[in-house]
């Protein structure tokens, strides 16, 4: 096992990245993110990480460095956030249909306009449906194990991964946090040998044309790999427990065993909101949280099997989709309810925008509010918690 020391995250996860022995570093600095690239930097500097550093002039020639030096067999990283997601955006989609094990960290950050550093999930979602494995991590400790986590998984699959951390929620605090041992590491993920790979001795076409008689046929197969990839990710946190002790699940749950109504959230905020559940009980009143780790795939059947007999749930997003009949994760769980037979009444509140605060008093509300919600009408209609009117 390893030593647990007091880290920034932003410097845990960086020393994470350099442990599983990245060759190639492509990123252009973007806040919340900087201090995880600017530590890589100075690893590669120091003669500390035996890997090419690439300052890029921009996000989408950040990702395009990584595709490059990816086909070619080479472990990559980069992270990014909020405008910086954006601006690399044509080069997502490309990542994931080459079948690339890129890994990317995201701190999380609201999209302007208006201009805002803060965190929210408004950056991520518009990535949801570009084929790339996302998770999300509530503390420090939980970004680490991600990351080694995501090699496995992008490695084995052949997808690229995003882990995703709330900006300076996560990814400023100085957290206690264990790095496994190197020893660990090593032997949790081994050096990447691709079967495919660009090599002049050996050419081979990557990215050639799709005329309409074989485009259906290649999404259909990176659909078909896309969803395989659930028994990846969930057997690489099987390995990961047995080495580390710490155990990881595409659906978690707090205190659900007799909840009669239950939180459903993703990222930091779960940990305030485990907080309200511990003083609501303490009342008597019988409340649950539902974690979301693995965001794509989504992970349905647990989904569903961790509602246990909860009468109404409370979606909490923390982003819009403009238009919509919810936010990006309320629609994903209606969806998924409607193919069930177990159907608890969902309210879908939206919150916590571009860093607004939601405090333990804040979940009060929305438990009791989703106790009430038992009785009332079905509504697909969305609301967001706190605006001021």
């Amino acid at each position: 096992m390893g030593k647990r020391v007091a880290k920034e995250v932003s410097i845990a996860v960086a020393d994470a990245v350099a442990q599983c022995k990245v060759d190639v570093v492509s990123a252009y600095p973007i806040t919340p993110q900087t201090h995880i690239v600017e530590h890589l930097a100075d690893l590669v500097n120091n003669g500390e990480l035996d890997a090419e550093y690439i300052p890029v002039e921009s996000e989408h020639a950040a990702m395009s460095a990584c595709i490059g030096a990816a086909a070619t067999g080479a472990r990559t990283f980069t992270s990014t956030a909020a405008q910086g997601l954006l601006f690399m955006y044509e080069m997502l989609p490309i990542a994931s249909a080459f079948r690339l094990p890129i890994v990317m960290v995201i701190a999380n950050r609201a999209i302007s306009a208006p201009i805002s550093i803060w965190n929210d999930h408004g950056d991520v979602m518009t990535m949801r449906d570009l084929g790339w494995i996302q998770t999300f991590a509530e503390n420090g400790q939980e970004a680490v194990d991600l990351v080694y986590h995501a090699y496995r998984v992008a490695e084995k699959a052949m997808l690229p991964v995003a882990v995703n951390l709330d900006g300076f929620i996560v990814t400023h605090v100085v957290e206690p946090v264990e790095l496994l041992d190197q020893e660990l590491v090593d032997k949790y993920i081994p050096p990447l040998k691709m079967k495919h790979k660009l090599d002049p001795k050996k050419p081979i076409t990557i990215g050639a044309i799709g005329v309409p008689e074989i485009y259906t046929e290649a999404r259909k197969a990176q659909d078909e790999a896309f969803k395989a990839s659930y028994k990846v990710v969930v057997k690489a946190w099987q390995e990961f427990e047995k080495i580390s002790g710490r155990r990881y699940q595409p659906i978690e749950t707090y205190k659900m065993e007799d909840a009669e109504v239950a939180l459903v959230i993703m990222g930091s905020l779960a940990e305030t909101a485990m907080n309200t559940v511990d003083a609501l009980r303490e009342k008597g009143k019988k409340v649950g949280l539902i974690r979301i780790r693995l965001w794509r795939p989504f992970p349905t059947q647990d989904f569903i099997k961790a509602l246990g007999k909860v009468k109404a749930i409370t979606v909490f997003d923390r982003a819009l989709s403009h238009g919509a009949t919810g936010g990006p994760v309320g629609i994903e769980v209606r969806s998924a309810l409607y193919q069930s037979n177990k159907r608890p009444k969902v309210l879908n509140l939206i919150g916590a925008l571009g860093g607004r605060d939601v405090t333990t008093e804040d979940f009060e509300e929305l438990f009791d509010r989703t106790f009430s919600f038992i009785k009332a009408k079905p509504r697909f209609a969305y609301e967001i918690f706190g605006a001021k009117e």
